[in-house]
């Protein structure tokens, strides 16, 4: 898995966890829902630390929480 499925994959997770919707997630983030859209569909190939920052204190939780996950500690090296 890559480090940007594994930030979809966690975003989508932590939206059934909190059970709302992707839009629900934006307005609570204080961002505009094409911004989280194009993380989820693969338009942003590199969001910025500052959005999944954002996106974290919109669902009340740190930026550790979001990515102390198995999947973010499995990641391979991207530089090879």
């Amino acid at each position: 898995m890559d480090t940007l499925s594994a930030v979809r994959n966690r975003i989508l997770k932590l939206c059934g966890e909190h059970e709302i919707s992707i839009n629900r997630l934006a307005t609570l983030s204080a961002l505009p829902p094409s911004s989280i859209k194009n993380i989820l569909y693969g338009k942003s190939q590199n969001p910025k630390l500052l959005t999944i920052k954002m996106i974290c204190d919109g669902l009340g939780i740190t930026l550790g929480e979001f990515f102390s996950t198995p999947e973010f500690d499995s990641l391979e090296q991207e530089i090879q």
